[in-house]
């Protein structure tokens, strides 16, 4: 018999966890223990399929300019490696299907968004953001519909297949968490400053993990109630976790909150995502992803300093004037100040015990 969501058709059961950077959501999946959960199918990287598509959108300063300022061979690169994405996304699916194993994946919520709405947030749905959709297979049907709050590059029908989860975590303590990270990678030489500007303002938003989160409260016949945690959870109420684990239909009792492993994700990152034939690539990847791991890969458990109990925006300012420069502090003042409404509806909808 096919593993189903718990109370949901008979779908097979694919979790779908949806993050932004610097929220502790690699944390989360080290204390889930996806890669020995012993019946779930994940890659290399435990999601992140859409990583090409969004490299693509941010080209030459894509991200802040409308579509009809895109030159169209940029158009078709970025459609076409956003349809190679989905497919390597279908067929992990099918092999789990195949298998009698969930399938998990996490992805930034940003990453799949349709690239029309990078600068046209509240636009009707035009005509020519169509050309970003995905092709589906046909087992999801012949219907293709995009409700208000769908603003990915798949339609409702097959999002309606995953059960959406979603970490979440202070705004004041993500963002410069991930300029900072944006920072040394540009010092590394993986980002120019133009791109760790465009990565940095594109990523600091919890907007699109909220109009996903009310897209599913507004599906018909939705028995599963989509998951949030918040990272302070993470941090500081195990409980939380293991009810997070049981009700996304994971195995409780592989879950872990210490480790002393070998095991460096920022590895599999990197040969998952460049040719092992292009050494100098390769260790670029290797260096990018050890920045963005350092904490959780040094660790050999929670580190609990990371979530503090309260967070004063307006002493953080004054940190970030001091650390990053008044333009800098002023930029990421404004994302967080943006983002609070997001993240405090969000937070009033987590997983608590």
């Amino acid at each position: 018999m096919a593993i189903t969501a718990p109370g949901n058709n008979d779908q097979p059961h694919r979790v779908l966890l949806v993050s932004v950077p610097r929220t502790a959501s690699n944390l989360l999946l080290k204390i889930l223990n996806i890669r020995s959960q012993p019946n779930v199918l994940t890659n290399p990287k435990c999601g992140y399929f859409f990583y090409d598509a969004f490299m693509s959108a941010s080209k030459d300063g894509r991200i802040d300019k409308p579509l009809d300022q895109w030159p169209a061979e940029a158009k078709s690169e970025t459609k076409a490696i956003m349809q190679e994405c989905f497919d390597k996304l279908e067929d992990y699916s099918t092999r789990a299907r195949a298998e009698n194993k969930i399938m998990f994946a996490k992805e930034h919520a940003f990453w799949f968004q349709n690239p029309y709405f990078f600068t046209n947030r509240d636009a009707e749905t035009p005509e020519n953001m169509k050309e970003f959709r995905v092709s589906i297979p046909e087992r999801y049907g012949s219907s293709q519909t995009f409700s208000a709050n769908n603003k990915t590059i798949m339609p409702d029908e097959y999002l309606r297949t995953w059960h959406l989860a979603f970490i979440i975590r202070h705004p004041a303590l993500a963002w410069p968490s991930m300029y900072r990270a944006m920072q040394k990678l540009s010092k590394a030489g993986f980002i120019d400053d133009d791109g760790m500007r465009g990565a940095s303002v594109t990523n600091m938003s919890m907007e699109w993990t909220r109009k996903l989160f009310d897209w599913c409260l507004e599906q018909p016949d939705e028995s599963v109630t989509p998951l949030v945690i918040d990272a302070n959870d993470v941090i500081h109420n195990p409980g939380a976790v293991v009810k997070f684990c049981e009700k996304a239909g994971l195995d409780a009792a592989s879950m872990q909150f210490e480790w002393n492993d070998s095991e460096k994700r920022s590895e599999n990152w990197a040969t998952a995502n460049v040719d092992p034939g292009n050494p100098e690539e390769l260790a670029l990847h290797k260096t990018a992803a050890s920045i963005m791991l350092s904490t959780l890969e040094e660790s050999t458990g929670v580190v609990k300093d990371k979530a503090p109990a309260s967070v004063d925006i307006d002493a953080e300012v004054a940190k970030w004037r001091v650390e990053f420069g008044d333009e800098a502090a002023e930029m990421l003042e404004k994302a967080t100040r943006d983002s609070m409404p997001d993240y405090e509806y969000l937070k009033a909808n987590r997983v608590t015990v």
